[in-house]
């Protein structure tokens, strides 16, 4: 893992992919890195992101290393992890979480200091950004690396938790832990028809993160939406990032 966009995992070396980044229209206040699903690239959320009336934030919308995937048979495609399942059950990769978490806090760690940071993810993306948020309160990698930056704000759409069953006991291991988990604030969107991660893995992973001590937590469901998003879902993540980080004050 470097800051060079590569990574070495079980003696192989990874490369990150094209980074895009969409400046902010106004004054600079937050900074998102946001992460594409299996298989896509950070262009295609970019331009949608691009386009929310958010003008204070940074977007920085990261393309994943092409890996064999074992859910597609060891086909390879861009993938943050490696995986098996969909599921909240399923075993987790941890080197590949740790080694993406890693990339995406290292992306942030140049924004200026006044600015609040945040990570957001679609299914595998919003999988990444969940883990990331429990680096984040437990204050290192699970490899035991401390954790570089301080997160504002995480959302995933139509994504899992992994790593569910240790998370709990990470939380209560320090106070620390516990005030970071309880305070972060947290945007769950998932819809009831989702086919690839089903609505109930949403749902228990909103479950996890709540009995492991992340209270500032809001999970929305969306009748009959699939595997992908909405106009309504992508309005409530505008209106929730604006009153969480507190952008219309920026008036």
């Amino acid at each position: 893992m470097s800051s060079s966009g590569t990574y070495c995992a079980r003696g192989v070396r990874r490369e990150y992919g094209r980074t895009y980044v969409v400046r902010p229209k106004g004054r600079h206040l937050a900074t998102i890195v946001w992460l594409h699903g299996i298989g896509d690239n950070g262009n295609s959320w970019s331009q949608v992101l691009g386009n929310l009336p958010l003008d204070n934030v940074k977007w920085i919308c990261p393309t994943a290393p092409t890996r064999p995937v074992a859910a597609f048979g060891g086909f390879p495609c861009t993938a943050w992890f490696d995986v098996e399942e969909t599921s909240v059950d399923g075993p987790d990769d941890v080197q590949g979480l740790d080694a993406s978490a890693a990339h995406i806090a290292n992306l942030l760690s140049s924004e200026p200091s006044d600015v609040r940071l945040g990570i957001g993810g679609f299914s595998m993306g919003a999988a990444t950004a969940l883990h990331s948020a429990a680096c984040y309160a437990h204050g290192r990698f699970s490899n035991g690396v401390a954790y570089p930056i301080t997160l504002s704000a995480i959302i995933g759409l139509s994504g899992w938790l992994p790593c569910s069953r240790a998370l709990r006991t990470k939380i209560e291991s320090s106070q620390t832990a516990f005030r970071r988990a309880a305070a972060l604030p947290i945007m769950l969107g998932h819809g009831r028809g989702d086919e690839v991660v089903t609505y109930r893995n949403g749902e228990r992973s909103a479950e996890f993160l709540r009995n492991s001590g992340f209270s500032y937590l809001n999970f929305k469901a969306y009748n009959g939406l699939g595997h992908h998003t909405i106009p309504e879902e992508v309005d409530d993540v505008s209106k929730w990032l604006r009153a969480r980080l507190g952008l219309d004050r920026s008036c």
